[in-house]
């Protein structure tokens, strides 16, 4: 079985008191289906985790001020099947922020918007990236209350 591994961010903003999710929206085609989601790419030879996650954010959304937040790390893994052949898929999701609103998508992306949690959970389909969603929002005003 093939193992890919790519790397990505949950990249966020504070609008005030308000949180601010950026999604990322890709068009369906070849074996994509139409999606909303955060950005991420394959890891190349030689990076780690966290600088595959910043040239991956700059290349398509040309935010260059990402700031991971220290204690948030999550991993979804899945299969899929690519040209005839099983792929082993594993994501590795950062939280990081922002002080930028603007966004200039790579030709990868069709569209992007900046949510509030309740928005962004809608607009989400897949029950996995929900989930790190959940995670990432449980983690900023959980408990700390740090926005309030």
């Amino acid at each position: 079985m093939i193992k890919e591994k790519s790397c990505g961010a949950v990249v966020f903003r504070k609008n005030g008191k308000e949180i601010l999710y950026l999604l990322l929206y890709r068009k369906a085609h070849d074996h994509y289906k139409e999606s909303w989601d955060f950005p991420r790419g394959l890891m190349e030879e030689g990076e780690t985790e966290e600088e595959t996650t910043i040239r991956e954010t700059l290349e398509e959304t040309a935010i260059n001020d990402l700031k991971f937040e220290k204690g948030f790390l999550e991993r979804i893994k899945w299969v899929y099947k690519k040209e005839g052949a099983f792929v082993s898929k594993e994501v590795v999701y950062h939280l990081g922020e922002t002080n930028s609103s603007e966004v200039k998508l790579s030709h990868e992306h069709d569209d992007f918007r900046w949510c509030n949690f309740e928005e962004a959970l809608k607009l989400i389909k897949f029950s996995n990236t929900k989930s790190i969603l959940k995670k990432a929002n449980e983690f900023l005003v959980g408990g700390l209350n740090r926005f309030i």
